[in-house]
């Protein structure tokens, strides 16, 4: 079992940066990834990381957002952000070392972290 633990969120103006951090309760070396879920919408992935630092971004972050690990720790650096950016913010983690685009994949999760972007 891995216990995953999220801090950072918080209220910002557009434009605004914020960094949110995911501790894990152990060192995974693991695929592990950020995801969010907005009111009435899907939860969706939006940067995962591999072992090997391999990154993977979703379009609408790209050039934005910048995620980083550093042992059982993973950071979601995120600037320019925009209010569609606004959503419950999630750290989760696999089983494997790759990745995958399937939120199934994911079995550990943390409880989130509320990011809100004001216009």
């Amino acid at each position: 079992q891995v216990q995953l633990v999220e801090s950072g969120g918080g209220s910002v103006q557009s434009g605004g940066s914020l960094r949110l951090s995911c501790v894990a309760s152990r060192d995974t070396r693991k695929c592990m990834g950020w995801f969010r879920q907005a009111p009435g919408k899907e939860r969706e992935e939006v940067a995962s990381i591999e072992i090997i630092d391999r990154t993977y971004y979703i379009d609408s972050v790209k050039g934005r957002f910048t995620i980083s690990r550093d042992n059982a720790k993973i950071f979601l650096e995120m600037n320019d952000l925009k209010p569609e950016d606004t959503a419950m913010y999630y750290c989760a983690a696999r089983e494997y070392a790759m990745c995958s685009r399937f939120l199934k994949d994911y079995i550990y999760w943390g409880q989130g972290t509320q990011v809100t972007v004001s216009s």
